[in-house]
């Protein structure tokens, strides 16, 4: 008996209405998730602006040299969620396993050798042409924040195996609990109060070590004692190697890593330039950069369940409902990320203040990151698009054509227009910031359009299983 053409319509659309709810469902941890982790770093910057324009211009140098080498392990760790949920969707636990067994491998042999390299971080910003002073100070913060990448990668492939089994929530309240935890340390460390001795700067970072060798700690403990998790034995022969599947991750990780690479080298030649300019624009990109960076959270939870939901429909070969929960995702995020960015515009004016505190909100830092934080709402819509398309191809297992556009449009349009805005137009920070807008809505349209393209081939990656 076949449905007549009502029918059908209805038919279509409550499949729709599933789809988006499934996704909000999975999304919401995961963006709570990653906005604690955003919290964390906030406050860290909130009470290192206490100590002057010139400590936080210092903290921008240092997050910068970090998360050029963070975004290797991060790339790598986050092919675990696809790969995992690729498996769960084809019923092949063992394989679910060997995703965040791997995982973790990588986290520990990169990790290391990165941890220590981050240590001559001063030579190499000097190299760069920053000033000597802020270039200590950075390196300062560093020792202390350095240690941090090995927890942080392990918790990123824990998150992506919890969240690939539809089990995304001990995630979030591992953060929440991390959240007042960096807030106390770090505020004991920098100011010197609660028994802490006053190490300012390099007391934020030694606070972030601390949070997360706890939430890498209390990931392992969830995963290994708590359902659904143990029934898959996590960290079951840890030492074992596998061959084929780290040929996988490396497969589909590499391209994510690469991806990140440029995006946030992008970004760290943005906080060059801007270190050009003078420690005002610095400071002022700083703030700007960490609001977009709390906002972008949001849609990269999205991003997040878009690969676990594409990636469960690869698993079980239904092309038709891998392209409904990547479509579904990309408008959640576009429709999100307009909403959070006409609030940022309502209170550009008040946001400086809480970073540089009330008695710096009328200088040049403060006024200039409020006409940057008005550039930023079209910055925040594109970039809230990128990040879901990104992440519904990688459910894919599409890494290395996102790759390839993210070169073209970060730095062969974002980088260039920035650099032409700024210095032969005359435009300073805001002509860097609408390069950065330019660049992003060019990677966003070519990320859509290449979703359009596989969703309409059928095609489907295999599932490894051997």
């Amino acid at each position: 008996m076949s449905l007549t053409p009502a029918a059908l319509d209805d038919s279509r659309a409550r499949l729709w209405r599933v789809e988006i709810a499934d996704t909000l469902r999975l999304a919401w941890p995961m963006a709570l998730t990653q906005l604690g982790q955003v919290a964390m770093l906030t406050t860290d910057l909130m009470l290192i602006g206490r100590l002057g324009e010139v400590p936080l211009a210092a903290a921008a140098l240092g997050h910068t040299v970090l998360f050029a080498v963070f975004v290797i392990g991060m790339g790598l760790t986050s092919a675990v969620a696809p790969l995992a949920a690729q498996a769960y969707g084809a019923r092949e636990p063992r394989q679910v396993r060997r995703a965040l067994r791997v995982g973790l491998q990588l986290s520990l042999f990169v990790g290391l050798p990165c941890s220590i390299a981050l240590l001559w971080a001063e030579t190499v910003l000097i190299g760069l042409g920053q000033a000597p002073d802020a270039a200590k100070l950075a390196a300062r913060y560093l020792q202390g924040m350095a240690w941090c990448m090995v927890p942080a990668w392990m918790f990123i492939a824990v998150r992506g195996f919890m969240g690939a089994v539809k089990r995304p929530e001990p995630a979030l309240w591992i953060t929440l609990v991390a959240i007042p935890m960096n807030g106390l340390i770090a505020y004991g460390l920098v100011t010197g109060s609660l028994g802490f001795p006053r190490l300012e700067i390099i007391g934020a970072g030694i606070a972030t070590t601390v949070v997360n060798l706890f939430m890498c700690a209390a990931g392992f403990f969830i995963v290994v004692t708590q359902r659904p998790f143990r029934k898959y034995r996590p960290l079951g022969r840890f030492w074992r190697s596998d061959a084929l599947v780290m040929r996988q991750l490396l497969v589909v990780g590499l391209p994510i890593s690469g991806g990140f690479l440029l995006e946030f080298g992008l970004f760290a030649a943005a906080a060059l330039l801007m270190g050009t300019i003078g420690p005002a624009a610095l400071a002022a990109h700083q703030i700007a950069l960490q609001v977009a960076a709390a906002l972008f959270m949001i849609p990269f939870g999205i991003s997040m369940a878009a690969t676990v939901r594409v990636g469960h429909a690869v698993g079980r070969k239904d092309a038709a409902a891998a392209g409904r929960a990547g479509w579904a995702a990309i408008g959640l995020g576009a429709v999100a990320m307009a909403a959070m960015a006409l609030v940022v515009i309502a209170v550009r004016h008040a946001i400086p203040a809480l970073f540089l505190g009330p008695a710096a909100a009328e200088s040049e830092a403060a006024r200039l990151a409020a006409s940057l934080l008005l550039l930023g709402a079209g910055f925040a819509v594109f970039d809230g698009v990128q990040t879901v398309a990104a992440g519904a191809l990688r459910g894919f297992n599409d890494t290395r054509m996102p790759l390839l556009f993210s070169l073209f449009s970060y730095w062969a349009i974002g980088f260039a227009s920035s650099w032409l805005l700024a210095f032969r137009f005359g435009l300073g920070a805001q002509g860097i910031w609408v390069g950065l807008s330019l660049g992003l809505a060019a990677y966003a349209a070519l990320l859509v359009a290449r979703f359009r393209v596989l969703t309409r081939s059928g095609s489907l990656p295999a599932v490894t299983t051997a």
